[in-house]
């Protein structure tokens, strides 16, 4: 996987202003290989629909896949007839490349492209686009499978499109409804940072391109759209399904050993409108106390569980130990990733013996507890027991919390000169 990515987070979200003279706000790439026929119908279309309905400047990028037949030949006729449209020549093969390719080297602020066959109803393209030029989301995709989205097309492709999206919410929790649908946009600032984590260079690239902008936490909009199948589509289903499936396995291995450095695609809390509302209190506290409680409660439920499940085979002391090791480990990863946003390898183990020095406290408290009580009442039933812990766990979650923002996962410190931070 690639890490190469700029030193920095992204900046705060802002509004796009109309562009100067001669550069557009947006640019729609169309991927083609061997399209001769459905080309000119194509970028005609799509002209006449942005000159008619977009607010702002615009350009149309042909972005040619090695095509062998005529299509080199019809989108440079195309490109001599509209100011607006470029043409890109790729020897290699893949709709992935050839995004990458064309976003990379783009200077409009807002990134989309479709599929050649128009699939798509084109009034959906200002919605789609609205939020990235308003500074709302970050990325913003069509989705076929929403309730209010009108779909024709057979049974066996909307088979195969939802089977694949289950496969996605439950292998990589994904929560976006359509990866595959061929039409998406993004903005420039984003796609700088995010497109060099992606490895893909076909048909997956949609999918890797969407599940590390979720897990950074980007904002992801999506739209709903009419779409129509195109019946002489030449997308191979078996070999695509299985390099999707490939790359749904490169990915999870590399989401869950750390290897992509997230944490440069994170936004700072500046861009929450909640944290400007909160006068006297630290940026993002309310945050993350939001999201230490939600991760509390469900490591305590963890831990009550496994007490109880330990506590049939072993004497009070060594249950609560075992239990609150365990839901320790699991506390402090899960606070990491969710509520202060720390994402990666680098200092993950000092985290992990950080957390467990917190761990240590907390099983002062609760081990402490158990002796007063067994001292106070003798032979105390098992829901009195769990009565007490649970005090003693309300008790060192407060500590465990200012811990962990003091000490374990401070704030970042930026520097205005070169956004790098320290912890």
């Amino acid at each position: 996987m690639r890490t190469d990515t700029h030193a920095g987070t992204l900046p705060a979200r802002e509004h796009l202003l109309a562009e100067p003279a001669g550069r557009p706000v947006l640019d729609v790439v169309i991927p083609v290989h061997n399209e001769e026929n459905d080309l000119e119908r194509c970028v005609l279309r799509l002209h006449e629909h942005l000159t008619r309905t977009f607010p702002y400047s615009f350009r149309i990028t042909v972005a040619d896949n090695a095509s062998t037949d005529r299509t080199p030949e019809v989108a440079a006729r195309l490109a001599r007839s509209m100011t607006e449209l470029r043409m890109h020549r790729l020897e290699l093969k893949g709709r992935g490349r050839a995004l990458r390719t064309v976003w990379s080297h783009s200077d409009a602020p807002v990134l989309a492209y479709m599929d050649v066959d128009l699939s798509t109803d084109l009034n959906a393209l200002l919605p789609l686009v609205a939020p990235l030029i308003s500074g709302h989301s970050d990325l913003a995709i069509g989705s076929r499978l929403t309730r209010s989205s009108r779909v024709v097309r057979g049974p066996k492709r909307e088979f195969i499109s939802r089977a694949y999206n289950l496969i996605l919410r439950g292998s990589l929790a994904a929560r976006f409804s359509d990866a595959q649908c061929g039409f998406k946009a993004i903005r420039r600032d984003v796609a700088e940072r995010l497109l060099p984590m992606v490895e893909d260079t076909g048909w997956f690239f949609d999918t890797e391109l969407l599940v590390l902008a979720e897990r950074a936490g980007l904002r992801i909009h999506e739209v709903p759209v009419d779409w129509v199948d195109d019946p002489d589509s030449t997308v191979h289903i078996v070999s695509t399904a299985t390099e999707d499936l490939k790359g749904v396995w490169r990915v999870g291995r590399a989401l869950a050993v750390g290897a992509l450095p997230l944490d440069r695609l994170a936004r700072p809390f500046g861009d929450d409108p909640r944290d400007g509302q909160l006068t006297g209190v630290p940026g993002g506290l309310a945050r993350q106390l939001l999201g230490f409680c939600a991760v509390g409660v469900l490591s305590t439920l963890l831990y009550l569980a496994l007490y109880s499940s330990f506590r049939a085979g072993a004497a009070p002391q060594l249950a609560n130990a075992a239990a609150l090791l365990l839901s320790a480990v699991a506390n402090t990863a899960a606070n990491r990733r969710l509520t202060f946003g720390v994402r990666g390898r680098e200092r993950a183990m000092r985290h992990q013996a950080q957390g467990l020095v917190v761990f240590g406290i907390g099983l002062a408290l609760t081990s402490g507890s158990l002796a007063a009580l067994d001292a106070a009442a003798g032979n105390p039933s098992h829901g009195t027991e769990l009565a007490v812990l649970i005090a003693a766990n309300l008790a060192a979650t407060v500590l465990r919390f200012l811990l962990f923002r003091a000490w374990v996962f401070p704030e970042r410190r930026y520097t205005h000169d070169d956004m790098r931070y320290t912890r």
